[in-house]
Order: structure tokens, then sequence, then C-alpha cells
């Protein structure tokens, strides 16, 4: 059986196998679908490990953006399942303008306005954020929280028809203590832990330090009749994007920080004015690089704590700034500067700019009008002006009283400027002068007279001039002041050469009218005068004096019994004013025209010059100058925009009808705040409502600089080249301008008038002075 089994089975494959031919056939069929199907198996093998490489790639791509910025891949929370949300951590998602808003409300936040940090506002703002004070009058909503954000870019954001941000950082704020607000006005310092509120935030515009951004935040806080400004300054660092408080900073006279260029190193600095009263105090701060990583910068004040240079002159410079004594400090500073061939250190150059900036307004106070001797005594010894103080001190005995009181309530700012200049130079007459005037009145006059006789130096000349000083603080001539109102007149004033005794009205008439050795005629022209109740202006028509008695009518109506003085004031050519003391002797009416006849030393000639002031006549009593602080229109701008497009654009059309700018359209406002902008304004009440003016006054340099002029100009006559005033009431309507036909009309001086509740505008005109008041009735200068 199993032979025959082997036997049969290959006979069998046999009868199963096809024919050779059939063979080939069939074996190539096969072998073609195994080519094919590999072929296809390794393209989708190759398809497959690609989308994979892809998918991982894509999926690392995204790990990493989800470890470093799980906001970039927040747009996949769109089509995630909710259990399958993207958790973004301490990453908020962004918001719009509106939904920040709402989310500071329920926080009982409110929004504030926000500010561009660049070009375009609607990529990235700083964003104030305020609350509401508890028990508040005025200035109610208190800064808290400055805020800092950045549009979203991600593509889920982007593609809304919002704009949605970013919180990128903040800074919690808190205002400055009190005690540091009011330290400048205190004698000695108080531990007052309040802090007071801020409740503005303005960007510095401008040219400030680059990189970055600098903002002011700023609060007030009235003090008597004034108002203290205080703040912080907080600076934006975009390579860092954070937000730093540099400096915080006060002004007792309520003046804002400004970029100026002090040190001329290019770069400006802040300038932060703590100036009270007559006593200037700037602080300047220069921007130093600093090795920290969150603040490569800071704010640092230039002080004359230490010289930088190891010299005796520089030091003893330094001492006197120190002092208060800045003038005298600047020209030791500039002639140090020029042994040395015009190269300081930089520090050192530094400490000579401090000085000089100190120095420019203690001159400027100098050379004013001032209303009463003591007030010009004071102004010219913070100058270090010794001889020109003791002229005014020995003008008249009412003069020597009046500085005698001032020196009494000084509180060392005299003091230690009189013992710094004596330290320096010991053997100075007329610094020897105020030393012993002050001592005499503080600690008597043995005290003066036996520190006098101490001098190793002095002559007997000097000691006798000086003793003879002292004896002016006895009061002497004082009970010849009769109790009658003073006098109180102003006018314009010229030398004379004859008089004529029978012209002129004189209390001793007939006696006749001498001058002593020195001494010149002056005709006194009155604008106007107080009679003890009343102001009363020129044309005088109802001035009816009586038939008998007529000159001591005058005299009493006048003041000119309790005061015969009158000061001749005159610019020089290079500005100065010149002060000489003249006496009245007699008085003269013809028609409508009331006249002074005084004498006096001889004025320097005014040499008919067009362009500068006419001589000026006024009492002690006459008037209290005020002068307020300019402020750069730019700065205005900020306050009152509607007003200083409105001033720009009367003053354009006021240059073109005087012919200073050509004819034609009125440039646009853009235009003129780019060559206007950092020309100073006055602002003050005039018109006595609470609300103040706008007052521009224009150099003719600034006019010139605002076009070459052309031909026809240039042929104008030389009075157009004068300073021009133009004034702007708050419902920004001009109230008073110098463009007028009459181009010799010129705004003087601002004053306040004795027993006038509103101040008045002191104008030059063609021949002479005039007071001009405000008329609530007729709503103009008048």
């Amino acid at each position: 059986m199993a032979n025959r089994s082997r036997k049969l089975t290959p006979k069998a494959s046999k009868l199963n196998q096809p024919p050779a031919g059939a063979m080939k056939r069939v074996a190539k069929k096969p072998q073609k679908k195994l080519k094919r199907g590999s072929w296809l198996s390794s393209m989708l093998a190759i398809a497959i490990l690609l989308s994979s490489a892809s998918l991982i790639m894509a999926f690392a791509w995204i790990s990493v953006l989800f470890i470093f910025n799980p906001d970039q891949v927040s747009w996949l929370n769109k089509i995630l399942p909710a259990w399958a949300q993207i958790p973004l951590g301490k990453h908020e998602r962004p918001q719009t303008l509106k939904q920040i808003q709402l989310d500071l409300s329920k926080k009982n936040r409110i929004f504030g306005k926000t500010l561009p940090l660049h070009q375009d506002v609607k990529n990235s703002f700083l964003l104030p954020v305020f609350q509401q004070r508890a028990n508040c009058q005025s200035d109610c909503q208190e800064l808290v929280e400055l805020r800092v954000y950045e549009r979203s870019v991600e593509l889920e954001f982007k593609s809304q028809s919002e704009n949605y941000y970013y919180l990128a950082t903040q800074l919690p704020i808190t205002g400055p203590e009190e005690s540091f607000v009011i330290f400048p006005l205190l004698e000695e310092p108080q531990d007052i832990n309040t802090p007071l509120p801020l409740t503005e935030v303005q960007r510095f515009e401008g040219e400030t330090p680059s990189p970055g951004v600098w903002f002011n935040l700023r609060g007030q806080r009235q003090q008597g009749t004034g108002a203290i400004a205080y703040g912080h300054v907080v600076y934006y660092n975009p390579e860092r994007t954070n937000l730093i408080q540099m400096l915080s900073w006060t002004s007792p006279n309520g003046q804002l920080p400004k970029w100026q260029q002090v040190t001329g190193d290019g770069t400006k600095e802040l300038v932060v004015d703590q100036t009270v009263g007559l006593e200037p105090h700037l602080e300047v701060y220069q921007v130093k690089p600093l090795k920290l990583f969150l603040k490569p910068i800071q704010l640092e004040a230039i002080t004359l704590k230490s010289p930088v240079i190891k010299d005796s002159a520089y030091q003893n410079a330094l001492s006197i700034a120190r002092s208060g004594l800045w003038t005298p400090a600047f020209e030791w500073l500039k002639f140090i500067k020029k042994q040395r061939k015009g190269i300081l250190p930089e520090a050192a150059q530094a400490q000579m700019d401090l000085i000089r900036l100190h120095s420019q307004l203690t001159k400027t106070q100098a050379q004013k009008i001032w209303a009463s001797p003591s007030q010009e005594v004071l102004a010219d010894l913070i100058d270090g002006r010794w001889e020109k103080a003791l002229q005014v001190f020995e003008a008249s005995p009412h003069n020597a009283q009046e500085v005698s009181t001032l020196l009494k309530a000084d509180e060392n700012r005299l003091w230690n400027r009189i013992a710094a200049a004596l330290q320096v130079n010991p053997n100075r007459p007329e610094v020897q002068a105020w030393f012993a005037l002050i001592l005499a009145v503080q600690r008597g006059e043995g005290h003066a007279n036996s520190w006098l006789k101490a001098q190793p130096k002095i002559t007997k000349d000097h000691l006798a001039y000086i003793q003879g000083l002292l004896a002016r603080l006895n009061g002497e001539g004082t009970s010849q002041i009769s109790s009658t109102h003073p006098s109180q007149i102003v006018g314009t004033v010229q030398p004379i050469t004859q008089v004529t005794n029978t012209e002129w009205l004189q209390p001793n008439s007939p006696a006749d009218l001498k001058l002593t050795d020195n001494q010149v005629w002056y005709q006194v022209e009155v604008s106007a005068f107080n009679d003890g109740k009343r102001w009363l202006n020129f044309p005088f028509e109802n001035f009816n004096p009586p038939k008998t008695d007529a000159a001591k009518f005058f005299w009493k109506t006048l003041g000119i019994t309790s005061d015969p003085e009158i000061q001749i004031v005159v610019w020089l050519p290079n500005g100065e004013q010149k002060i000489t003391i003249a006496a009245i002797k007699a008085v003269q009416l013809r028609g409508k025209v009331l006249r002074l006849l005084a004498a006096g030393p001889k004025i320097p000639e005014n040499q008919n010059d067009v362009l500068q002031p006419k001589p000026l006549a006024l009492t002690n009593a006459a008037l209290e100058w005020v002068q307020p602080s300019p402020i750069p229109l730019q700065e205005l701008h900020q306050q009152n925009p509607q007003g200083v497009k409105v001033i720009l654009s009367s003053l354009w059309q006021s240059l073109q009808q005087s012919g200073e700018v050509p004819a034609g359209a009125i440039p646009s406002f853009e235009q003129m705040q780019e060559k206007l902008g950092d020309w100073p304004v006055q602002v003050i009440d005039l018109t006595n409502n609470a609300q103040p003016e706008i007052i521009l006054t224009i150099s003719p340099e600034a006019i010139a600089s605002l076009n070459q002029p052309a031909p026809e100009i240039q042929g104008k006559n030389t009075e157009q080249r004068r300073d021009r005033t133009i004034i702007l009431s708050d419902r920004n309507e001009v109230i008073y301008t110098d463009f007028t036909g009459n181009y010799l009309q010129k705004l003087s001086a601002i004053a306040k008038l004795s027993g006038v509740q509103s101040l008045a505008l002191l104008v030059e005109n063609a021949h002479n002075y005039s007071l001009r008041r405000w008329s609530e009735k007729n709503q103009r200068f008048e």
C-alpha cells in the first residue's frame, strides 16, 4: 500500500499540471501583480512616514510655544472642546478697551485717558487708573495705578473688528508725603506722613532723553493764596517693557518740571523750579547710566556740595554760590574758565551751568522796577549788587526805615550771603556796610560798632561813612512825615533846562526854584495818580483846584506832603534799568495836563532811540508789579487746546496785517504750533472774573525767525521792530493787542494798584504812559 501510494503520487501531480505553454503564461501574471502592489505599498508607507513627521514637528512647535508663551497657542481653544482647553496659567486673555473699562469698573476703579507710548496709540498705550476719593470737594479722582497695554498680534484676535490688548506691565502709585511737598516753605522740616493725591498724568512732549517715554504725575495743594504743585516722574523702558518711578518733585510756585538744555552736552536735563518769592532754587537732574537690568538709567541731581576742581578759587566760588550769591559766583567761575583756556571737566561745567541758571533769575529780578525800596534792596542784595542797594537805602529817611524793617525780619538768607562774601573778601567796604547794618538792627548798634572797629584794614573814612549809615537807622526825618496818604503817581519824564518860577505852584511860594550841585530839572507829565480815595487818569477834566492855596491843595491831593520823592526809571541800550531818585518841587496844571517839576541827578540820555522805552516816573507806593511765570505755548496747549488754537490764528492774522509775515492763507494749526510751540506765554486773571487770560509777548527776533522779511516789509520804519503783546480772554477773544496802526504802543508791565481789585496794564504810547483797567461795563481795557 505504501509503495503504491508513492507511485501514484507523481502521476497524480502530472495529471494536475497544465500544459507547458500555459505554465509560462500563468507564471508571469502573478509577478506583475507583486511589483505594482509593492510600489503602492512603498508610496503609502512613505506618505504615512511624512505625515507622522509633520505631525510630530507641529506638535513639537506647539509644545515649545506652550512652554514659553502660552498666549501664542490660545487660538486652539477656539476649536478644542471645553474639557481639552489649553490652560494659559498666569497669562490673561487679551481684552478690548470696553472689556478693560468694564473690568476696572467692577473693581471700583476709573478708566483714565490713554496716552501713547509710540506714534500709533492703537499698538500700545499707557492707561492711568483712578479711584474716587472719599469726602472730596475738588480733584476727587486719585491716581492709584499705571498700566501699559500692548496690542495682541495673534491671528485669533488680529482678525477681529476690535483691537485686543494684553496687560504688559503695571505700577502701583502713591502720592508723595505732605512733609516732602511743603518742605521748601518750612524753616524746619515737619514729619507729616500723609500721602497727597495725584490727579493728573501727562506725557512730557518735545525732545526728551531717548529711548523711552517720560511721564509727569502731578497733584496740587492749596497754600494761602497760591498752590503748590507736586508729583512723580515716571519712565517707560521699551526694551524691558517696564515702568520706573524715577523722581518725586515739588514746586512751591506751582511750576511743572520741564526738560531743558542746561549743560550743553546734547542731552536735556530735567529742571524742577522750587523758587520761593525772590529766593531762586532750581533742581537740575541729569540722565545717567545705571548697570541694572530693569533700570538702565537714573536721574542724578547736579549739586554744589563738593568742588570738582581742587582749587581754592573754585572752592570759594562754590561757597558763595551755596550761600545764594549766584551772579558773583558765576562771574568768578567765568574768570577761572578763561584762565583754563575755556576747558573745564564735565562735572565742573555742570556745576557752572547750574550757577548760571540761578544767576539769570537773580539778574532779572534786580533789573525790574519794584514798588517799594525794601523790595528793590532785597533783589539787589540777592544778586550781590551791594553799591546799588546802598544807594536806595541812602536815598531818603523813608527808604532807610523800610530797609531797617527788612533787615530785622531777615531769617539768615541775607546774613548768610553777606557773611559768605566777607569770608571771601573781608575788606570790601560795601559788604562791610551791609554786615554792620544787619548786625545793628538784629543785635544792636553797639555790636555793629565793636565789629567795625575790630576790622584790621578799615580806613577812617570808611568807618565814618558806615557809622553815618548806622545813624540813619534811628529814624531821622520820620517825624516830618504827614498823616496824609502816600503819593501814588505815574507819568512820563523828560529833562528840561529852563524853569520860570511864575509858571509853577509851590507850597512855599514865592521862594525861588534852585538846583544844588550835580542836579538837573525834570518835567513829569502825570498819566495817573491816586487822590487817597480813587485813581484819576489823564486827561484831568474835572480836576478843579481852589483859587486860594492851590499849591497846598495839590500837595495834599497828590500825597506829596507825605512823600515828595519820585523815581525816574531809564532803560539802557543793554536792557538794564537805571533808577534815579528825584524830589518833587512844584506842580503845574494847564488845561487837562498835570505836570510836576522835580530835581535830581542827571540820568543817562535816551538818544531818541524809538526802540527803547521812554523814561518812566513813579513814586514808591504807586504800583506793585505783577509778573506771572511764563510757560511754553506747547504746555498751555495741553491745558487749553481751543484757546491756543484761537490765539495762534489771531496772532498770525495780526502779523499779516502789520506786515511781519506775508499775506495769504493762514498755516495749519500743526504748522504754527511747530514754529511757535516754544514761545513763552503768561496766564493770569486780568478781568477779575476768576478766569485766567492768556498773554503772549513776541520779541522782534522771534518774529524774524518765522520767515525772511519780504522786500516791502524791510522798508517799514524801525518802530515796527518792538516787542508786541496780544491778550486773549477766557472766552478766546482778543481783548488787547499791540498790533495796531500805532506801532509805538507797547505793553510795558502788569501792575496792582492800591485800592483796586483788578490788575492794570501799564501801556507805553507815542508820547506818554497810561494805566488801563478792565471795564466790566464796556468789556475792554480803558
